[in-house]
């Protein structure tokens, strides 16, 4: 087995194979250890990678920035996209019996944590940010989601708080209706939007509202 992955070559072969091996591989071949309880470890080891990186590189950023963009920066869907640029699949180890997950399966994802855990094992916080570096994921990497950074954001506040959506009026033509939504945050202030449905008004509305919180 190839000992190498990401630009790290692991000195226990034994801590990638487990990382690489998929749980529904496992019920083929139930001596195996599959990777989860690697991938438990790796998640943390990723989020304090991403938040070191992010706190070096944005020194003008406050806590909510950097909040959000390290849940973009390891987010299933950029971890994802990561592992299919650089053809993770072909070293899972998946059940012969059944058809490789999707592309976006979180399967991908939770390969890419175990590594970075067993990274860590085998070499410590430099093994790890190896990997770290090699994935190069990206901050914006994932759609833009004004409500989910909101709520973020907002948590992310002493004391933590959460964003209050209220309906405003429903006008216009019954097929034609404009949704004006109003959504705050206590301590923030409130920002109003429109729009052809309610939840793209929510958006807007988060959207700006985003700009207060900055």
């Amino acid at each position: 087995m190839d000992n190498e992955i990401f630009g790290y070559g692991f000195k226990n072969a034994s801590l990638l194979e487990e990382a690489l091996t998929t749980p529904s591989y496992r019920m083929e071949h139930p001596k195996a250890h599959d990777n989860q309880r690697l991938e438990f470890l790796g998640d943390a080891v990723l989020g304090l990678l991403a938040a070191d990186y992010l706190y070096q590189k944005h020194s003008d950023r406050g806590e909510g920035d950097l909040t959000i963009a390290r849940t973009r920066m390891v987010s299933s869907e950029a971890l994802c996209k990561a592992a299919s640029s650089n053809n993770l699949l072909s070293r899972l180890r998946l059940n012969a019996k059944v058809e490789p997950p999707p592309q976006g399966s979180k399967m991908y994802a939770d390969a890419i944590e175990a590594i970075i855990g067993a990274a860590w094992l085998d070499g410590g916080i430099p093994a790890a940010k190896t990997v770290f570096d090699a994935l190069k994921l990206e901050e914006g990497g994932v759609q833009e989601n004004p409500k989910g950074d909101l709520q973020i954001k907002a948590q992310a506040m002493v004391p933590p708080r959460r964003p209050v959506y209220e309906l405003v009026s429903v006008s216009g033509k019954a097929h034609e209706p404009t949704f004006t939504v109003k959504v705050s945050i206590d301590g923030v202030g409130e920002t109003v939007a429109s729009a052809s449905s309610r939840k793209a008004a929510e958006v807007l509305a988060a959207k700006q509202l985003l700009s207060l919180c900055s």
